[in-house]
């Protein structure tokens, strides 16, 4: 069982009452032509799809782990293409079927080193050679609350950052290297941090990257 299957369950759960914050930054898309074939990889219930829908973009697909986030995205977007994944981090998606794939806010649901390089091997499995990959995520904080998570948690899980919130999710904050080593396969583009409200309410420091896939090996 993958990272992302292990808790389909909590966000199926969480599915009709959190809210995602992560911004979706349209000037890094100036560049990519609104007929780009665009993958939402752990769309949530729809929210950036909406937005760049609203932004002129009309070849998109949605795909997430959680049934209960697709038929929440289902609800609310209905013209829209969403697809529950079967077996995560695998997808039903073609290879180099897309000119860009976003990852927003989901290497946090990634507890594991291995599970998160397969996530990745996966979206460049998708990616067109020259392709763009627009991650968003949480970096490593430094507020005493959340030192005192990591900590707590540090002996049950590998790797420094990664804590179970109250509700009942496994998360991860990463060191700013580490997504270095993550996308070490993919030319960086542009990297920006940002802050946002987590899905419980808390301020959070966070980290977006532009990265390009090789157009060869």
């Amino acid at each position: 069982m993958s990272d992302l299957d292990s808790q389909v369950p909590y966000w199926d759960a969480a599915a009709a009452t959190k809210t995602f914050t992560h911004p979706l930054h349209l000037p890094w898309l100036d560049g990519i032509g609104t007929d780009a074939a665009i993958l939402d990889y752990g769309c949530g219930y729809g929210r950036i799809m909406k937005e760049l829908e609203q932004g002129g973009f009309g070849n998109l697909t949605g795909v997430d782990a959680s049934p209960g986030m697709i038929n929440r995205a289902r609800r609310l977007h209905p013209t829209l293409r969403f697809a529950a994944l079967d077996a995560p981090p695998a997808s039903p998606c073609p290879d180099a079927g897309f000119d860009v794939v976003l990852l927003f806010a989901v290497l946090t649901c990634v507890p594991d080193d291995e599970a998160q390089h397969r996530l990745i091997g996966e979206l460049n499995r998708v990616l067109k050679p020259g392709g763009i990959l627009y991650v968003s995520d949480l970096l490593l904080q430094d507020d005493e609350r959340n030192r005192n998570r990591y900590n707590r948690h540090a002996g049950h899980y590998a790797g420094y950052g990664v804590f179970e919130t109250g509700d009942g999710a496994v998360c991860r904050h990463h060191p700013r290297e580490w997504f270095s080593t993550l996308l070490a396969g993919f030319q960086t583009i542009a990297t920006r941090t940002i802050t946002v409200p987590t899905m419980n309410g808390h301020e959070s420091t966070g980290i977006q990257i532009l990265a390009r896939k090789p157009t060869s090996a």
